[in-house]
């Protein structure tokens, strides 16, 4: 059975999250070769956007302008997409599961009184049914859900489903709509970033994290040194935060970020459960903590028993080494 599949595309910095695309490589499954159509939200110019969806699997793109868009809130963005969902009657909508995504897919789903499955790890066809496995529990179980009738509505979490290959030749449709936008009650004058330049924490593929055992704001850097010579991001437990070691934007767990990279590194992190809700799905994770009781060395693939001021510079030189022999 195939079926129209709205994909909501996320703009951050006028680039695409990875996340986009990996909603789109969702999306594919479950159109079962039906027509997938992303929709970006926006002012100004937004094609090149449009043609990058295209690249990765949309079969044509909607670009929805208007200056109340220029800034993110939720009441904006739902009128629009709103619209586009109204005028294209999709059989299904995807979306990243990520801080807008978590914000305007449930206000999304009151307006059309239709139900939401969040923060999905994979997306399979069985029997002809479209099955989602999720987890629940803070991680330490998986639950398939799926819907049975009305239209198909979930968000997909970072880093766990592989897009479509780039096809550069690949060519789609990039249209213009022109939406009207009621007066807001809330007008962003302006975004204050408080996130770390380089990679984004959510999509990194490489997270160096710590904790208390870091001890300061200055025991960050070698972390900050680690994640550079890796490609990746530095986040912190809810204790380094609290601690004023680094800014709340960096917190990984229950109630901060949950990433999902290839490698999480944590270092001086004890592994209280409510961080591990936030990174126990990561592909491999190495623990660093002079405690051997520690309880993240119970979700470690690899454990570290030192000293982390000790042994991130070996580290490092050693990573660095290895690149200049590469």
């Amino acid at each position: 059975m195939s079926r129209k599949v709205l994909v909501i595309g996320e703009v951050r910095d006028n680039v695409l999250r990875n996340v986009t695309f990996e909603a789109i490589a969702a999306a594919k499954t479950i159109s079962e070769g039906g027509e997938l159509v992303g929709v970006i939200c926006g002012d100004g110019e937004l094609e090149q956007l449009g043609n990058e969806m295209v690249h990765y699997g949309s079969n044509r793109v909607i670009t929805v302008q208007n200056e109340k868009l220029k800034a993110y809130s939720s009441e904006g963005y739902a009128q629009a997409v709103l619209q586009v969902i109204n005028e294209e009657s999709p059989d299904a909508i995807m979306m990243g599961h990520t801080a807008i995504g978590k914000d305007l897919t449930p206000k999304l789903a009151s307006r059309l009184e239709i139900g939401l499955i969040s923060d999905a790890t994979e997306v399979e066809v069985v029997g002809g049914n479209i099955v989602f496995t999720r987890p629940i529990y803070s991680g330490k179980a998986f639950e398939k859900k799926m819907v049975t009738e009305g239209i198909i509505f979930a968000t997909i979490r970072p880093n766990n489903i592989v897009p479509l290959e780039r096809d550069e030749s690949k060519q789609g449709n990039v249209s213009t709509s022109q939406v009207e936008i009621s007066d807001l009650r809330t007008v962003i004058k302006d975004v204050v970033r408080k996130t770390t330049e380089g990679v984004d924490l959510s999509e990194a593929k490489v997270v160096v994290a710590g904790g208390r055992g870091v001890k300061s704001d200055e025991g960050f850097k070698p972390l900050y040194e680690l994640a550079e010579a890796l490609g990746g991001a530095v986040g912190a437990s809810r204790g380094a935060c609290d601690a004023d070691y680094c800014d709340y934007s960096l917190q990984i767990g229950q109630t901060g970020k949950v990433v999902t990279p290839d490698l999480y590194i944590a270092c001086g992190i004890s592994g209280a459960i409510q961080h591990l809700a936030g990174m126990s799905n990561s592909k491999v994770i190495v623990a660093i903590n002079k405690d051997p009781e520690a309880n993240i060395f119970n979700v470690a693939d690899y454990g570290i028993v030192g000293d982390l001021f000790e042994v991130l510079p070996k580290l490092i030189d050693e990573i660095k080494q290895l690149k200049v022999n590469a």
